[in-house]
């Protein structure tokens, strides 16, 4: 079954030919390679691109083990550039060359190549791909699926299908699984046999238990306020054990650039700066957050932020929380405060705060989850994302209330 990952593929045709190295990157098993190898592939074929044309070499496929020499594939690409004509170099796994920057600079500025390549977090993470090919590469993020690209797959469904998507998430191998124990294993071998095992190859990491322990305070608190210090108290407090603050920093930023999990800065909206530390972490796929805790915690409501916050990162948004400073009568006195936007999205000229709440029952709640917005005195729209059957309307102060069947699974739904 092939799973349709359009919004993708139009980045990649959007990029095709534009002298580049494009460089698709990505949590190891999100679809990377089916996207290049199988959905573009095809598409260039249908568009009548002779497949002599289509130069594919997959890195990991030991029968290709000589093409991981960076002289040897150099000169099979060459061998197989036969006119003038523009070929499609898709390079899958690239990390396993070595000195692999200067066998893809070499194509920089042939009129006949247009290069594509893959790679994985063990080596080729989102950082080296800044520097790497002098200025001239250009990167496509690859998450996993999307609710929308998740539920024609599954099935199912919304209301169901987003049940599960809360709990076994969206990488594209666990979808296609029909029973819950291979989805459960999978997860968790996903986890422990490739992602920790990449982050400690990489960076030599000797003790990782601690590193297996933070993963847990993260996943235990999606959504919440951190900082290396903090994390350091709570191990402090569980294990009776002092941890180094730097150590626990470059954990968090190896996490990040294995594209586990994601840190949302804060941001003060009326003050109109970023506010240094705490943090907020999120997973980049809810069944991983869930297999690293044995699936015993999984609260609506913060994996419901947390699909929230994928989503407008899915749609090429950059995402802050927003803080918003008030004014506030205590005891006759009054004091300053902070609420809280869960989200304020920004893309161009774009901006949108969005709250998400799993449910508004009575009208103390709805006070609850607006009175931020209420307190933003600029015209960008304010929306409520609910997690129920509700209807979209606008209310008396203009602001968007929705239910996340709509927001997931229309694509202009910011704007309705």
């Amino acid at each position: 079954m092939i799973i349709k990952r359009d919004t993708y593929l139009k980045k990649l045709i959007s990029v095709r030919h534009n002298g580049m190295i494009k460089v698709i990157t990505g949590i190891r098993r999100c679809g990377k390679s089916f996207l290049l190898s199988t959905i573009y592939a095809n598409w260039l074929r249908e568009q009548g691109v002779d497949e002599a044309h289509i130069i594919q070499i997959n890195l990991e496929d030991r029968r290709n083990r000589l093409l991981r020499d960076p002289d040897a594939l150099l000169e099979y690409i060459d061998s197989r550039i036969l006119d003038e004509a523009i070929h499609y170099i898709m390079i899958d796994e690239i990390q396993h060359v070595p000195e692999f920057e200067d066998v893809l600079n070499s194509y920089l500025g042939m009129n006949n190549a247009d290069v594509y390549v893959t790679g994985s977090n063990a080596k080729f993470l989102s950082k080296d791909v800044i520097t790497t090919f002098r200025g001239r590469g250009f990167q496509i993020r690859v998450n996993p699926l999307s609710f929308s690209e998740y539920l024609p797959a599954s099935g199912l469904s919304k209301e169901d299908g987003l049940t599960e998507y809360m709990f076994y998430g969206g990488m594209p191998q666990v979808v296609l699984l029909k029973e819950t124990e291979y989805k459960r294993s999978l997860l968790k071998d996903l986890f422990s046999q490739t992602y920790i095992k990449d982050i400690v190859e990489r960076y030599h990491i000797k003790n990782s238990e601690m590193l297996d322990e933070l993963l847990n305070i993260l996943a235990s608190g999606i959504g919440s306020l951190t900082n290396p210090t903090k994390l350091a108290n709570s191990f402090e407090s569980i294990h009776h054990e002092k941890v180094n603050r730097r150590t626990l920093s470059s954990y968090l930023e190896y996490l990040g650039d294995a594209f586990i999990t994601e840190r949302a800065e804060r941001y003060d909206i009326k003050g109109k700066r970023y506010i240094d530390s705490p943090y907020k972490y999120y997973f980049s796929d809810m069944g991983l957050r869930n297999a690293r805790l044995n699936f015993r915690q999984v609260e609506r409501s913060h994996i419901m932020e947390n699909i929230v916050y994928n989503e407008l990162l899915f749609r090429g948004f950059s995402v802050d929380v927003g803080v918003v400073p008030v004014q506030r009568l205590q005891n006759g006195e009054r004091k300053r405060a902070q609420l809280e936007v869960d989200f304020v999205c920004n893309k161009g000229y774009l901006r949108y705060y969005i709250q998400s709440a799993l449910e508004m029952p009575n009208e103390e709640k709805i006070r609850q989850e607006l009175a931020s917005l209420r307190n933003i005195d600029d015209s960008f729209k304010k929306i409520v994302v609910v997690g129920t059957h509700h209807p979209l309307y606008h209310n008396q102060d203009g602001f968007t209330i929705m239910s996340i069947y709509d927001f997931l699974l229309n694509e202009n739904s910011l704007e309705l």
